[in-house]
């Protein structure tokens, strides 16, 4: 499966009369894009802003993150099961608003949101205060329940970045990237002598507000899978879950999932990159057995030499981390695990819920539970009275000058278990 990423260089977004991309710069007409993303009688008022690298605003609670993406040729579109129908993606070409996102806030939904500082420490714990982000704003009806809120959400970031993506359609983009996995005997000899590698992509799936979707799908349904890794950039996975921000998996991280694209880097060079599995994070002991089970059968049926494994939270996924790693290792497959910790403030406490000897290869993210004091900053989008509940925050969180004390636990992204952030940590 081949797939052309069309990169069209957004520099600046700005409100304007007309949607459209002009000299790197998404001209957005706020009216009009308020009226087309706003279908669903489930959500109040829709509201747009926009924050920008080094501008004094901080975004909370941050429900998702997404990236502008279009389909210009090729089968299906982007977000299938959801905006598309569900036609199998990942090939033709997909052009990108490449610097802009699409930010969703409002109301909370639950506890474990994030922050976003587009300036002073907290802006260097995120990759998002370096995006060009147009903040969507959308307060729930009353009563509304909680599942029935994130999904309203949810749809409504990507119905924003459907629309922000159509301006790109008919532009020319600054730069071209091509990505192809081929099927799996092609894929094996196409480069015979060097080492076969896989990715193993867990996924959040842990039931109400912990959940990713495949396709549409609620992934905790369904059982390990391969998949071309060019459907992931097409929107085949995205986020529904409300896990901690510091190691959620926004949309725009799936979109852009650091793992894949260094290992097609690295393809033909000194490696084989034979694709992905994916495989959920389950709740009970005979589910984590069932899906680690099959993930070292399909590991094997791969005939690697190597596979990468990533989780998304923390805690009881863990058990799930270490469960793939000791069955795919059993198989004389060597691993490595990507991962964040939770060590504790002064980072002397069990790093992981679960381990084992075999697991003697794994790259962290960071300790989640490392303290940080976030400066006032001048603009507030969203509610900023949340960061005394939400995860890595306490009652005492938001103090009266402004400046808000806790865990860069809350902060979207910043221990990012993708490696899609700046942290990490070495042994000596």
């Amino acid at each position: 499966m081949r797939l052309e990423i069309g990169n069209i260089l957004i520099k600046d977004i700005q409100f304007a009369d007309k949607t459209k991309v002009e000299n790197s710069v998404l001209f957005i007409n706020k009216d009009e894009m308020i009226k087309e993303i706003h279908t669903d009688d489930k959500i109040a008022s829709v509201d747009l802003d926009i924050a920008k690298p080094g501008e004094s605003v901080r975004i909370t609670p941050v429900k998702d993150v997404i990236e502008p993406r279009v389909k210009v040729a090729g089968n299906g579109g982007i977000f299938p099961g959801f905006l598309s129908k569900v036609d199998q993606v990942g090939e033709g070409r997909t052009h990108v608003l490449k610097g802009a996102a699409v930010v969703t806030t409002g109301k909370i939904v639950g506890f474990q949101e994030g922050i976003i500082d587009m300036a002073g420490i907290g802006a260097e714990y995120t990759p998002f205060s370096k995006t060009l982000n147009l903040v969507v704003i959308g307060e729930p009806v009353e009563g509304l329940l909680q599942h029935e809120h994130e999904e309203a959400v949810r749809l409504l970031g990507y119905r924003a970045a459907q629309y922000l993506a159509e301006a790109g359609r008919e532009v020319e983009p600054d730069e071209i990237e091509t990505f192809e996995t081929k099927p799996i005997l092609e894929q094996a000899a196409q480069y015979p002598e060097l080492p076969k590698v896989a990715y193993v992509y867990m996924l959040q799936t842990q039931g109400l507000l912990h959940d990713t979707y495949v396709y549409g799908v609620d992934a905790k349904k369904i059982i390990p899978t391969f998949i071309y890794p060019t459907e992931v950039m097409d929107g085949a996975i995205v986020s529904g879950n409300c896990v901690s921000a510091c190691d959620k998996n926004p949309t725009y991280v799936h979109m852009n999932n650091p793992v894949i694209h260094d290992l097609y880097a690295r393809h033909g060079k000194d490696i084989n990159f034979m694709g992905a599995i994916i495989t959920n994070e389950n709740v009970y002991l005979a589910d984590k057995e069932r899906s680690s089970n099959m993930v070292a059968k399909l590991v094997e049926w791969l005939g690697v030499e190597a596979v990468i494994i990533s989780e998304e939270g923390f805690g009881n996924p863990d058990a799930d981390l270490i469960m793939n790693c000791k069955k795919i290792e059993q198989k004389g497959i060597k691993t490595v695990l990507l991962t964040d910790e939770y060590a504790g403030q002064d980072g002397a406490s069990q790093s992981l819920a679960d381990a084992d000897p075999i697991a003697n290869a794994c790259v962290t993210g960071g300790n989640a539970n490392q303290p940080i004091i976030l400066p006032k900053l001048d603009k507030i989008i969203g509610h900023i009275d949340v960061v005394n509940t939400i995860a890595g925050g306490h009652n005492e969180s938001l103090k009266e000058d402004g400046t808000i004390e806790g865990e860069i636990q809350f902060i979207t992204g910043a221990t990012s278990e993708v490696g899609f952030n700046k942290l990490t940590a070495r042994t000596k």
